[in-house]
């Protein structure tokens, strides 16, 4: 089988891995999802035994529906929620515990299912409707959900299934008003992903009210299917309204509390915690400049200032902050950029918890108190190299200065999860496939959690480098046999957005390229200034002026990779990307086409004013305060300018879902449009039934015939 068929068949050789760990409170329990094989999507529920270091199925979609690993029909909202976290498996796609980790909820072809990790009984728990993001409460006694539309049932009741069964609802309104789910913006662009939060007494539900009566609505319709009724979205286009969110406290008992904050000034609710004292909220103005750190009074839903999050471009809250340490001040992240520093760090009520020389990008939980110290925290952060991100116990003690120290020492790109005393530690690296988790009790590796993933049919060995004075992290790949001395031409395959990094240490990321590589390419890959993992500054030079410096930065990383690189043709280059990396690669061949001698442009951001508020606005300000720098951003625009000389119009392969409900198909189609009235070449592949994520396969099909366009334009 050749690799892009084996690619599609195992989804990138993720199919049986394991994934969405996590580690009960007391730390006797490791939880996570896996499927039965290589080539099995549908991921069941297991628990790894820390005591024994057993693992245990505890809940099998395919036994559950008894559908013989059929995938099962997905409700609408749950369909969406799974294109926002970006989760192509079928089964079980995620679970929520209570506060000790021995009871999961989880949802199923719509169906609500409860399972007792302790005495591995998996029951179902009747509902009204289809059911989105069920939730036990802290006690386990509880289930909260959010149902999708169904006969009789409006979409977005939020309810409450007793312990005999009753079910009730907590909060519904009339069509346009949703409780309990997350909007567009907060689940896209700020990696919010739910609407309610329950009491830690379990005696009460903080829940977000989102009302899209004000969103123009957009049809979404694949036309491989004229027979199916249009999908309505409610899409919070760039320069237009937003979704009006509130916070509300709901007692099971009936009582009803508002959250106040000036939500007119502060409109988007980013992040929520609740797991001790009351609730932390941060809420962001909508130029997303300034911010606030709020404490909830749970009694009478004031709030009270905690902290003030500020830059001049935009704030990047760290994910896992705002919380609550043991001793009661407020765990913040943020930049630090004052007194000569560039980073991101954490704060307590003020105090400096981590060093400049640190970037943080995840607080993941709190480690065990020794004996004679506080909890520390467990952080994922980066020193020195963007490429790798790695673990550090961050000292919390007042009076203990500031104090970061690495744990372990393996190369590459760490994530983890933490219960009590237990560890689970997942690992990607050059060295080895897939990402492997071990899992540590008190010190000592208790087991490794077992993977089931088809290994990959080589080992991609990039060449990890940075060039330019601004250090840009750069990565480039030969085939396998190359001689040294032959000239071979460039793919220069990229991302380039903000918030994402293409240059890592994880063999994973540079399977695919490996494949392009082996047909006879030098791949390239570039992480642009705007990319995180360096520093704050690094991040935000794109600000207003995206494309310019973006594009600089290839060019010029580029051009000092062939320095170094003798071999890269650069009188052969094209370029390659999808979503922000298919607007960039359609970018340098409009604007480059000296250098770039063709594109592979999938699912483009076309025309920024048709994508969404908190993303375009963030990076590009708002329309009316300057349209000049949206037509400067315009892929339609500079499409649309005459063609000077016709050899210097370079091909472009345009790919897009039709049914993609982010970057919608018509990006695509007015750039079609504006390419062909320029008389410029192109051609248009679009993927019936396909959404941004181009799942089951679609995508890696997709690989022969991007190289067959390649091979005829280079």
């Amino acid at each position: 089988m050749d690799f892009p068929e084996l690619a599609a068949r195992t989804r990138r050789f993720s199919h049986g891995a394991p994934r969405s760990v996590s580690v009960a409170d007391d730390g006797s329990r490791v939880i996570f999802l896996r499927s039965s094989g290589p080539e099995d999507p549908a991921d069941a529920l297991w628990l790894l035994d820390v005591a024994s270091g057993e693992e245990h199925l505890v809940a099998d979609p395919a036994v559950l529906l008894g559908t013989d690993g059929e995938p099962a029909t997905l409700a609408p909202g749950e369909r969406a929620l799974r294109e926002r976290l970006r989760l192509s498996a079928a089964g079980i796609g995620s679970y929520a515990l209570d506060g000790a980790g021995r009871v999961a909820a989880f949802a199923l072809a719509g169906r609500l299912f409860r399972a007792d990790l302790v005495h591995g009984d998996v029951v179902e728990v009747a509902a009204v409707g289809p059911v989105i993001d069920p939730r036990p409460d802290p006690t386990g006694e509880r289930l909260a959900y959010v149902t999708d539309a169904a006969e009789g049932v409006r979409r977005g009741q939020l309810r409450v299934v007793e312990p005999d069964g009753t079910d009730n609802l907590l909060a519904g309104e009339d069509s346009g008003v949703t409780w309990g789910l997350a909007e567009h913006i907060a689940a896209e662009e700020f990696g919010r992903f739910r609407g309610y939060w329950w009491a830690p007494d379990g005696r009460s539900v903080l829940a977000a009210r989102v009302d899209e009566s004000r969103l123009e609505r957009w049809h979404l319709h694949d036309p491989a299917d004229p027979a199916s009724p249009p999908t309505s979205v409610a899409y919070p286009r760039s320069g237009g309204p937003n979704a009006e969110v509130s916070l509300h406290l709901l007692d099971l008992d009936g009582g009803w509390v508002d959250v106040h904050w000036d939500r007119e000034t502060y409109p988007y609710l980013t992040s929520v915690d609740w797991a001790d004292g009351g609730p932390l909220i941060t809420v962001l103005r909508r130029s997303q400049q300034h911010g606030l750190v709020l404490a909830v009074d749970p009694r009478t839903g004031e709030t009270q200032v905690h902290a003030e999050l500020a830059d001049p471009r935009w704030v990047e809250p760290i994910p896992g902050t705002p919380a609550h340490l043991p001793d009661g001040r407020v765990l913040v992240g943020g930049e630090l950029a004052h007194d000569g520093y560039d980073a991101r760090c954490l704060f307590a009520d003020g105090t400096l918890l981590t060093p400049p020389s640190l970037y943080v990008r995840r607080v993941v939980g709190r480690l065990p108190a020794g004996p004679n110290s506080a909890a520390d925290l467990l952080v994922e952060a980066s020193e020195g190299e963007p490429s790798q991100r790695h673990l550090y116990r961050v000292r919390t003690a007042i009076g203990g200065g500031v104090d970061a120290r690495r744990m372990g020492s393996d190369p590459g790109w760490h994530t983890a999860a933490i219960g009590g005393s237990t560890l689970a530690v997942g690992v990607a690296s050059l060295e080895h496939p897939g990402t492997r988790w071990r899992v540590w009790h008190d010190d000592r590796e208790v087991a490794e959690l077992v993977s089931l993933a088809a290994t990959p049919p080589y080992a991609p060995r990039p060449t990890l480098v940075r060039v330019t004075d601004r250090r840009l992290p750069s990565a480039v790949l030969y085939p396998g046999e190359h001689v040294k001395g032959t000239k071979l031409p460039v793919l220069l395959d990229i991302y380039g957005g903000p918030g994402h990094q293409e240059v890592i240490a994880a063999r994973g990321a540079w399977l695919e390229r490996q494949w392009f590589a082996e047909q006879g390419f030098a791949v390239v890959t570039i992480d642009n200034r705007g990319t995180p993992g360096i520093a704050p500054s690094f991040e935000k030079a794109i600000h207003r002026r995206v494309a310019d410096v973006i594009l600089t930065d290839q060019v010029d990383a580029l051009t000092a990779l062939a320095g170094k690189h003798p071999d890269l043709d650069l009188e052969r280059v094209a370029v390659r990307g999808w979503s922000f990396g298919g607007w960039l690669a359609g970018l340098a061949v409009l604007r480059h086409p000296e250098l770039f001698r063709c594109a592979i442009v999938g699912a483009p951001v076309t025309d920024w004013t048709l994508y969404d508020t908190a993303y375009t606005e963030r990076y590009l300000g708002m329309p009316d305060d300057g349209m000049d720098v949206y037509a400067h951003h315009s892929l339609v625009e500079l499409a649309a300018e005459p063609v000077g000389d016709p050899a210097q119009a370079r091909p472009m392969l345009l790919v897009h879902g039709l049914v993609d409900d982010n970057v919608l198909a018509a990006h695509t189609l007015r750039l079609s449009a504006a390419l062909l009235a320029a008389g410029r070449p192109h051609a248009v592949l679009p993927l019936t039934g396909a959404s941004h994520m181009a799942a089951g396969g679609v995508a890696e099909r997709l690989l022969r015939l991007e190289l067959d366009f390649l091979r005829r334009h280079l």
